[in-house]
């Protein structure tokens, strides 16, 4: 059984395996003792003012601080000084409320409290499943029992553990090191740097601007692969440019189900741990809403984005804003970084790893968009800075999950020329798979001109004018292998999963073409609902087509048609009944062939098995298709 810990007792990565170690820090607080005295203590607005980080920064310390914005701080009153220095005069509001004050503790992270910020948290929820498969070593103590799923007695630990998880997640408390520890291995929180294009235009620096990260811990089972914990809505940063940096308990309670109801499909994606609520703290939205701090769990939340932030499109400012001037050792750095320890490249010391990272982000993001389409869900903001490196869901925002099946339903009211319609999520992919090759093409070319890996300072001194364009050059030739790689594994992945669907286990080629894509084309003429549809396939059997089974045959094809608007009486229902009678002729064939029912059959008796201990082909096959359509 593994061992549990409370939250700041779970153990951190050596620092080589720890981000704020091996990426560069704003020059503004360039370590950890130099955030706490320079930042937090003289100058927190630093961490809360949008602004623009020095080209080479990847990330900024950033301490949670949910609190309503604009602030209200009050003015002097009338029997006080004069205020002289307004930036002082915020810097020492905020300051008296950061979270400063260490908890005595022995363990490697201490909690530090703040003080004048002291608002009710109320935990909502917690996820079973991504705490087991994530943090099987976090003891949440009586929180189960809290929330009413489960009854156990509350012992004096149980409560502490549970009051510990809340403090902290609520973005009330915060883990960092003690002041006594060496900056080479201190720990404190961050947010990440990234620019991007937002529906096509380019947007500049963007970055994390209401997401921070709290920690990061191996995971008990594999040491090699660590989790990072990052509360979304715990204040602005850095990043935030107009917004408060918070979230509201409705469109986290969206992503948290979300989140959890992907991975149940087998849909990469980044998990949801925890929504801890903050019913005294308004949130100005359409209406005045509650706020809601969401913890959301990942190997890693670094995107495409982040790598154009090193290689981005310069001279425009934007209001908020604006992108710096390359860095070209930035972007190295950040793709050693994503090389070794994120996506865990099998490259050698000192060999080329661009063109790997590329295509690995390609493969993994084509397997991601297929799971999307083959269950019908809308992401609806498909930003290049939306696009995980490591092919996961992310940032569930105006999602949606298709009902009456439309290719080009288009979730999200903002979207207004339908760019990230249903039907077009691949070639988006495929778009911000490109900005990424468009930011690491000189750094390609480079290796491919030296045949190893760029070393520091690779790009500052090109040998002969107009190298760097040589390069950039070079390295866009990778696109169409990069796109080939991405439609093939897409089309693999997304035929795999619609087999499953249509309980199909024979892969024949011909199958999207002569079974899905027709079926898709049905639901879409008869204006039927998606899951509905293949829900009620899971039943299908095929010899309800036989003469004598006509009226079983219509019943069936009736319940198919049920899920669409009321017809336009007998001669609609029988136009449905014919489209349908054909397709099912077509399906009903597939399931029969022998290279299919070989597939089915297995030695024993088996949920499905008739009486007489032979496999029933078509219940089992209805168990299997149940089991992915639900």
């Amino acid at each position: 059984m593994t061992a549990k810990f409370p939250l700041s007792a779970l153990p951190l990565p050596p620092p080589a395996d720890l981000l704020i170690h091996r990426l560069t820090p704003d020059p503004r607080g360039p370590s950890v003792s130099a955030f706490r005295s320079d930042v937090l203590a003289s100058a927190p607005s630093l961490q809360r003012r949008a602004r623009l980080l020095a080209p080479q920064a990847h990330f900024s310390f950033v301490s949670p601080f949910p609190v309503p914005f604009p602030y209200d701080i009050d003015p002097p009153g009338p029997n006080d000084p004069p205020v002289l220095d307004k930036t002082a005069y915020i810097d020492s509001w905020l300051a008296a409320r950061e979270a400063v004050h260490e908890r005595p503790s022995n363990t490697v992270l201490r909690i530090h409290d703040p003080r004048l910020r002291d608002t009710p948290r109320v935990l909502l929820a917690i996820a079973p499943s991504a705490l087991r498969d994530c943090l099987p070593h976090l003891d949440v103590g009586d929180a189960f029992s809290l929330l009413g799923t489960e009854t156990a007695p509350a012992s004096p630990e149980a409560v502490s553990a549970r009051e510990e998880l809340v403090d902290i997640l609520s973005g009330y408390s915060v883990l960092a090191t003690p002041r006594t520890c060496d900056d080479a291995a201190a720990f404190a929180p961050w947010s990440l740097r990234y620019s991007g294009h937002q529906f096509g235009s380019w947007a500049g620096q963007l970055g994390d601007g209401r997401a921070i990260s709290i920690l990061v811990t191996p995971h008990p089972s594999d040491p090699s692969q660590s989790i990072e914990l990052q509360l979304k809505g715990a204040g602005r940063t850095p990043f935030s440019r107009t917004a408060d940096g918070l979230a509201v308990v409705r469109s986290s309670i969206r992503e948290y189900l979300c989140s959890e109801a992907m991975h149940a499909l087998g849909i990469p994606t980044t998990r949801a741990l925890s929504l801890v609520s903050l019913p005294a703290l308004p949130v100005q939205r359409e209406r005045t809403e509650s706020a809601c701090v969401l913890t959301l769990l990942a190997p890693s939340f670094i995107r495409i984005g982040n790598f154009e932030a090193m290689n981005g499109v310069t001279n425009m400012f934007f209001f908020g804003g604006g992108q710096q001037d390359p860095d070209w050792d930035g972007l190295r750095v950040l793709g050693e970084w994503v090389a070794k320890n994120v996506l865990k490249l099998d490259v050698r010391e000192g060999e080329p790893w661009g063109r790997e990272l590329v295509l690995e982000v390609a493969r993994r993001n084509a397997k991601m968009v297929a799971g999307w389409q083959a269950y019908g869900f809308m992401h609806g903001v498909i930003n290049t800075d939306n696009v995980s490196i490591m092919g996961l869901t992310i940032d569930y925002g105006p999602y949606a999950f298709m009902d009456v099946f439309d290719p080009f339903h288009v979730c999200n009211h903002s979207d207004e020329t339908g760019r990230y319609a249903y039907k077009y999520q691949p070639n988006m992919i495929i778009y911000a798979l490109r900005a990424l090759l468009t930011s690491l093409a000189p750094l390609l070319g480079a290796e491919l001109a030296s045949t190893h890996a760029v070393q520091p300072g690779w790009a500052t001194s090109p040998s002969q004018p107009g190298e760097l364009d040589t390069w950039r050059t070079r390295g866009m030739a990778l696109q169409p292998e990069m796109e080939r790689v991405a439609q093939e594994e897409t089309a693999l992945t997304y035929g795999r999963l619609m087999r499953a669907r249509l309980g199909l286990r024979f892969v024949d080629p011909h199958d999207e073409s002569t079974v899905v894509a027709p079926l898709l084309e049905l639901m879409q003429a008869q204006r039927l609902d998606f899951h509905g549809t293949f829900r009620t396939l899971s039943s299908f059997r095929p010899r309800v087509l036989q003469e004598h089974e006509a009226e079983a045959c219509d019943a069936f094809i009736r319940r198919l048609v049920e899920f669409a608007a009321p017809g336009e009486g007998t001669k609609e229902w029988e136009r449905k009944r014919a489209e349908w009678r054909a397709w099912l002729e077509v399906y009903a064939a597939r399931l029969q062939r022998a290279e299919e029912r070989a597939l089915w059959a297995g030695p024993g008796p088996r949920a499905g098995a008739d009486v007489g201990g032979e496999l029933d082909v078509d219940a089992e096959r209805e168990r299997a298709m149940r089991g992915v359509n639900p």
